[in-house]
């Protein structure tokens, strides 16, 4: 396999197991190094030491991750700084499934704020630190893992829908800082793939009918889900883009709704194609700010 990406760093969260696991072998047979940010320890020493194995040399490393605190994420940037000089791509991966039914469930504080710390808070927490180390490397690009789900709505996954919305909107707000610091910001959307997400999205729904009806759901290959995350690390027109990964081997850009006639007027357009430079010049100031306070 050609080593498209022999000597860049990467950093994957949720990638002891799993599509963060396949993601991970991909971007080390193409020639990156890669840290593992996840709380299954012995799971990610395990990867950690497979990946190392096969390859003859230290091309993984592993650091415990919770990616719903700042701090987590920072040490583990940090770390993959230490271990391998800096990083170029991070694949914001980590997600649950568990109690997305939540309707009817206990009033549980922490049972619903856990879905949404893991599955949106985290890849906002974890993109703003991504986003420091990238710029700081001269540029590189961020995946954050949504879902079919962020596009289509139902009861049975209501809070789980909910939560991926929140990655595709915070993907798409951010594709200008291409323009500021040289990093793109993409989401891959798999439908159903058979991994322990699926099975936490399934179960624990005592009579329901989607219980039954998730098992005739087609279902999309692992392959195609890792296929997709790299086109999005690798082809440097994407940026701000929602990939679908779908049954069949489909892989295609969900494109998002046209502005609303009625917020679109000669005069906002004018001055909004006026203001562009203005508005990177105020981010790339942001961004020195940022990067001074946090000492990266």
């Amino acid at each position: 396999m050609t080593k498209t990406l022999e000597g860049k760093v990467a950093v994957l969260t949720g990638a002891a197991r799993n599509i963060g696991k396949h993601v991970a072998i991909e971007l080390v047979n193409r020639g990156a190094k890669v840290v593992i940010g996840d709380v299954l320890d012995a799971q990610g020493e395990a990867t950690v030491k497979e990946l190392n194995e096969l390859a003859g040399e230290k091309v993984a490393a592993y650091i415990h991750t919770d990616v719903t605190t700042y701090q987590a994420n920072k040490a583990m940037f940090a770390f993959a700084e230490t271990e391998f000089g800096g990083v170029d791509i991070a694949f914001l991966n980590a997600g649950i499934g568990t109690n997305a039914n939540t309707m009817f469930l206990p009033l549980d504080d922490a049972m619903d704020d856990r879905m949404l710390d893991i599955n949106t808070t985290a890849v906002v927490k974890g993109g703003k630190v991504a986003m420091l180390y990238l710029a700081k490397r001269g540029g590189g690009v961020i995946v954050n893992t949504a879902s079919v789900a962020g596009f289509l709505a139902g009861p049975t996954m209501s809070i789980y829908n909910a939560s991926k919305h929140g990655v595709i909107g915070w993907t798409r707000s951010n594709d200008i800082y291409k323009h500021v610091c040289n990093v793109r910001m993409n989401a891959v959307c798999p439908t159903w793939v058979d991994t322990e997400l699926a099975v936490d999205l399934a179960e624990n729904d005592d009579g329901n009918p989607f219980t039954e009806i998730f098992a005739k759901m087609p279902r999309v290959k692992a392959e195609t889900v890792v296929e997709a995350v790299l086109t999005l690390i690798e082809d440097e027109s994407r940026n701000g883009e929602a990939l679908l990964a779908l049954p069949g081997g489909v892989i295609r850009p969900q494109e998002p709704i046209s502005r609303f006639p009625e917020l679109v007027s000669e005069e906002f357009l004018n001055i909004a194609t006026q203001k562009a430079p203005d508005t990177v010049a105020y981010y790339k100031r942001k961004l020195e700010e940022a990067r001074k306070r946090e000492g990266i």
